[in-house]
């Protein structure tokens, strides 16, 4: 390996020349030592950047929609981080030790074409993500324009339930986003230097503000749980619990399969380790609880919950404030979608036809896709957030992470060869490319799901009592270790032929 492969602290580095592999191109080839300037702080600093965004304040305002008071929203979300901390952990230490991208790291598992099905799987919840985020700030550019110009607000609904004048602002800001993608990752990286005291600002204000009008923190989260005896949702506590907490953990769950895309680009595990776990528990819990506390205090102040921001700061008389604050929120949130919504996919894109599919290409991919999965519809109201959207999709990256962390951990124990990872006819090139035993282990995983999903959002009817019904509130979890034991059990079975 001493020929091919240089080792420093741990850290790998190719020595050899792939360029001419069809499996390589500059955006998935692995990092030099030279290039990895990220320190314990730069990967702390991305969580916060990452963390203090407008789907944070709505994941934890959407949990008191749903009938939870403040400290059952926030522990909830607290341990949702805490759980699915510990594989965002685990697939970055390939990242780190040998510079690798996401879709590269899961080439050992799936094989060389194989390590496709996940990257594109996750490329495309990536591209719903995007979406998200791109309407996000599209709908506070329309709500800023709104204040000028009032008629807007009563345009009749067009193509896809919103009005030409929502789908001006929504495209207006998806064209800002494809700018920066074109601009490279350094423009990103400067958003993000800017956007988290930025954002943090933003919803100390917002906190601040409902303290003042709610007359101080007690009536502001004195709003009980509505799942107590003679509450609206009485004895629905689990009920609502577990499919939060797995939607807590969907929330992150693309981050904690892609965070080699990142931390190869840090300088040692301890900063990875460590920036993590500082920055995202902390970012989290804080910013989960901006948005607890404010949606409790429109309880007390408008006599209904307001669990969308944008929908909430328009609440305000000012005009000045109005502006101000909804050009925050756009910035805020443009930073974010290119951060956590725009390096992986393009990076997966990348991975699928490396000689013809750069960065840009994969960026703009990502965008188009993101207009056509309809984003104003996955955050229409707090049911379809984190039931069908959140939960939904976890069950396919929790499979995805059992195959992933088995191969890496168990079967191979976190030992690569970084050259035969661009390599056809090396170490990991099965049978056409594919590995069937990890095929076969993501589909075990996922299928169990696919029913309960479906009677989710109404195409089949199944009854209450379903094994089906009862295993989706768990999805994240069941993909996870299905996947992981049906890999293990599998490709040890094989080994022993």
């Amino acid at each position: 390996m001493s020929d091919r492969v240089r080792v420093v602290d741990g850290i790998h580095e190719l020595t050899a020349d792939v360029s001419e592999s069809e499996y390589w191109n500059h955006d998935i080839a692995p990092t030099s030592v030279g290039t990895r300037k990220w320190k314990l702080f730069d990967i702390a600093a991305l969580w916060i950047s990452m963390s203090a965004c407008i789907p944070t304040y709505m994941l934890a305002s959407s949990l008191i929609a749903e009938g939870m008071n403040w400290y059952q929203a926030v522990l909830t979300i607290f341990l949702g981080n805490a759980i699915v901390l510990v594989p965002m952990i685990l697939n970055a230490h390939a990242g780190t030790k040998y510079g690798i991208p996401f879709p590269v790291y899961c080439r050992p598992a799936f094989g060389i074409r194989g390590a496709n099905i996940p990257a594109l799987l996750r490329a495309l919840v990536a591209c719903g993500w995007f979406g998200i985020q791109s309407w996000i700030g599209g709908w506070a550019i329309y709500k800023i324009a709104a204040i000028y110009f009032p008629s807007w607000e009563a345009l009749p609904p067009d193509w896809g339930g919103i009005n030409i004048a929502q789908w001006a602002c929504f495209i207006f800001f998806w064209g800002i986003n494809m700018l920066v993608i074109y601009r490279g990752i350094e423009t990103i990286r400067f958003l993000l230097d800017i956007k988290a005291p930025l954002l943090i600002l933003l919803g100390l204000a917002l906190l601040a503000w409902a303290y003042r009008q709610a007359g101080g923190f007690g009536p502001m989260l004195s709003q009980p749980s509505q799942f107590v005896s003679g509450g609206a949702k009485e004895g629905m506590f689990w009920a609502v619990f577990f499919p939060s907490l797995t939607g807590m953990i969907g929330f992150w769950a693309t981050l904690s399969l892609n965070m080699p895309d990142f931390t190869r680009y840090a300088r040692t595990q301890r900063d990875q380790i460590i920036g993590q776990t500082l920055g995202l528990p902390t970012t989290m819990a804080l910013y989960s609880f901006i948005g607890v506390a404010v949606t409790s205090a429109t309880i007390v102040i408008y006599g209904k919950t307001i669990w969308d921001p944008v929908v909430l700061i328009t609440q305000f008389t000012n005009p000045l404030v109005l502006t101000i604050s909804l050009f925050s929120l756009c910035l805020a949130t443009l930073a974010t979608n290119l951060a956590a919504n725009v390096v992986s996919p393009a990076n997966d894109f990348s991975n699928l036809w490396p000689q013809k599919i750069t960065f840009r290409i994969g960026g703009l991919i990502t965008g188009v896709i993101g207009i056509l999965i309809q984003p104003w519809k996955l955050v229409a109201d707090p049911t379809g957030y984190i039931f069908t959207w959140l939960v939904g999709y976890s069950a396919l990256l929790g499979a995805i992470g059992g195959v992933l962390i088995a191969d890496y951990y168990v079967i191979r124990d976190a030992t690569l060869d970084l050259f035969d990872l661009y390599q056809r006819d090396g170490t990991y090139w099965y049978s056409g490319g594919f590995n069937p035993v990890a095929v076969v282990s993501l589909l075990v995983g996922i299928l169990p799901n696919v029913p309960g999903f479906l009677s989710q959002i109404k195409v089949v009817s199944l009854p209450a009592d379903s094994i089906f019904v009862q295993i989706y509130p768990f999805a994240w979890f069941a993909g996870f270790f299905l996947s992981f034991a049906s890999y293990w059990i599998l490709t040890s079975l094989f080994k022993k032929k």
